[in-house]
């Protein structure tokens, strides 16, 4: 009778051992996995929804082939429940490069370090142009659809004002699904920024009655030359042929105010024909901004040269030809676009 009870009682003393060993071999194998490299060949991005669980976007993940078993992603979420970390991921997109590991990929979705896009607005493009781009980029949420100028104004809080050079042309960094109306809100501050800061430091005695005004001067300016030297040497040209009474006959503006009649030439029937923007049939400046002007023209604008320059013809290799008297213009005019082979 009492041998049995040998048996019992050494089977019982043998389950703690057995299970601590389970125990330590899943604690080695998780360890193992959560360790491991995961299969990524290549850089690649994952995105965390707002809400989404670190259970669902690794289901997704492992989907995608990112996860070398399903194992591998259970420890994982596991190891996120038992540590807290599940708590404290952070909606994004985010990078992943080959050779992280599962946990190194829950300090990245905890990081809030999310991938930053890219999108350049380039300087004298006009503002259909940017927004075409932005339309156009499969990383903007798109909210205005077909929206018209007066509505895109009116959606990022500025109704009633043109769009055209109202947008600062530079290369901006956003997180993924930045909607359309966030993304020309932070140009358009950026802008009036930096326009306020140059206003604040133009030189003294400039016929500008406004910040608006030396804006579409900057434009004219950014249109005219893309000589960074040359810059303050149009303006002054400007202000003066305005100073003086001529009119500016900027042939940019004329093209400007062509629209879709522009043909890619300027004919002399163009520099009659009226518009708004003819610089060449109306006094003054133009009504509104013709494209996006960079901060040098802005610049340029408003701290232009004090020279007696008042006529400019472009010499072939992307400089111009300044003249003080017409008698000067007339001759360069000869040499530089009339008969130029005679004068290499």
């Amino acid at each position: 009778m009492t041998q049995p009870k040998k048996k019992k009682k050494k089977r019982t003393r043998l389950l703690p051992a057995l299970l601590l060993g389970v125990l330590l071999g899943l604690g080695a194998d998780a360890w193992l996995q959560l360790n491991a490299a995961l299969p990524i060949e290549r850089p690649t991005t994952v995105e965390l929804e707002s809400g989404q669980r670190l259970s669902s976007l690794s289901r997704q993940m492992e989907d995608r082939g990112l996860f070398s078993s399903d194992r591998q992603r259970l420890y994982l979420v596991i190891y996120a429940r038992l540590h807290g970390e599940a708590t404290r991921l952070k909606a994004g997109e985010y990078a992943l490069e080959p050779g992280v590991s599962p946990l190194g990929l829950l300090t990245v979705l905890t990081s809030g370090k999310i991938l930053l896009h890219e999108l350049r607005l380039v300087e004298g493009w006009r503002f259909s142009q940017a927004w075409k781009l932005i339309r156009a980029d499969p990383n903007i949420a798109h909210t205005l659809g077909n929206a018209d100028n007066a509505a895109i104004m009116q959606a990022i809080g500025k109704p009633g004002i043109d769009p055209e050079g109202r947008f600062f042309p530079d290369t901006y960094r956003f997180p993924k699904k930045t909607t359309d109306v966030s993304f020309l809100r932070n140009a358009y501050a950026a802008m009036d920024k930096i326009l306020a800061a140059e206003w604040t430091a133009r030189a003294p005695n400039l016929l500008y009655a406004t910040p608006d005004q030396a804006l579409i001067m900057a434009t004219l300016v950014e249109k005219e030359s893309a000589v960074a030297s040359e810059r303050p040497i149009i303006a002054g040209v400007f202000l003066r042929r305005l100073q003086t009474g001529m009119r500016l006959q900027t042939d940019p503006a004329v093209i400007y105010g062509l629209g879709d009649a522009y043909d890619g030439n300027i004919h002399t029937e163009d520099l009659r024909t009226d518009t708004p923007y003819n610089t060449y049939t109306r006094d003054g400046m133009p009504p509104t901004p013709i494209c996006l002007p960079g901060r040098e023209a802005i610049h340029a604008a408003l701290h232009p040269d004090d020279s007696k320059t008042l006529y400019f013809v472009a010499k072939g290799d992307g400089t111009h030809q300044f003249s003080s008297s017409l008698e000067e213009h007339n001759a360069a005019v000869m040499r530089y676009q009339i008969k130029p082979h005679l004068h290499p």
